[in-house]
């Protein structure tokens, strides 16, 4: 059973009433993503990622969006209990809905999405609404970033990877270019099961940066790649 509380250097994270506990994707998402003055986090949840982002970037506001009433009720505790809650605004709502203040677009856009299509669906019906694309498609998720990114912007997110080859596919539609990609294997042994993938606008002539990446190492411990891209967040 997952702990109620999580608790980071900095902030501590509440999910009892979250569907998506506190996660390896999350951390290693919101520890990898580029980010910028203007950050948007699709899919908040538990708030994390948003939390990490405003850690990370101390000049940034964070907009949150999370479609679930529980979950961004305890996103907004739990970011209004931090020492970033001011620069961090939860918004209860679809991303296909939500809108762009008077500022424009977002520098940087973060998402975990939605991942399993055309799965079994989890009984637990909040719990599927946050791990099935259903209520959110690829499609509607590319068009949001394409609406919302700023043309210099970028948008990161992380993918599972028997869902990477159609997750790209609609980015390109929507005329985003990868311009990094992480392949992380569990351990050194293990094929890659996640990638870190980070888009932008920009038709560029430089090469797409990509790496491959391990969380463990043949001991058991954490790999110095994670524990170095973690250290700000994890008590050790």
């Amino acid at each position: 059973m997952a702990s109620t509380e999580f608790t980071f250097r900095k902030f501590t994270v509440k999910q009892d009433r979250c569907a998506m506990k506190v996660g390896t994707d999350g951390v290693l998402l919101g520890a990898w993503a580029s980010g910028g003055s203007r950050i948007l986090d699709i899919g908040t949840g538990t708030g994390l990622i948003a939390l990490m982002m405003a850690q990370r970037f101390p000049e940034s506001t964070v907009s949150a969006v999370e479609i679930d009433h529980e979950a961004a009720t305890q996103a907004r505790e739990n970011t209004a209990s931090s020492m970033f809650g001011d620069r961090i605004d939860i918004i209860e709502t679809a991303i296909q809905d939500f809108r762009a203040d008077s500022r424009g677009g977002y520098d940087a856009i973060v998402s975990n999405p939605p991942f399993f299509i055309n799965a079994l669906k989890n009984p637990d019906e909040r719990r599927a609404t946050a791990r099935h694309s259903d209520s959110l498609t690829y499609k509607e998720l590319f068009s949001a970033v394409d609406r919302l990114l700023d043309d210099e912007g970028e948008f990161s997110a992380i993918i599972p990877h028997d869902c990477m080859q159609a997750f790209v596919a609609e980015a390109c539609l929507h005329g985003l270019r990868m311009v990094r990609q992480t392949a992380v294997r569990t351990t050194p042994r293990r094929q890659p099961r996640r990638y870190l993938l980070a888009f932008a606008k920009k038709r560029g002539t430089s090469e797409m940066r990509h790496d491959e990446q391990c969380l463990m190492s043949s001991d058991g411990s954490r790999s110095e790649w994670y524990s170095g891209m973690t250290a700000d967040f994890y008590i050790k």
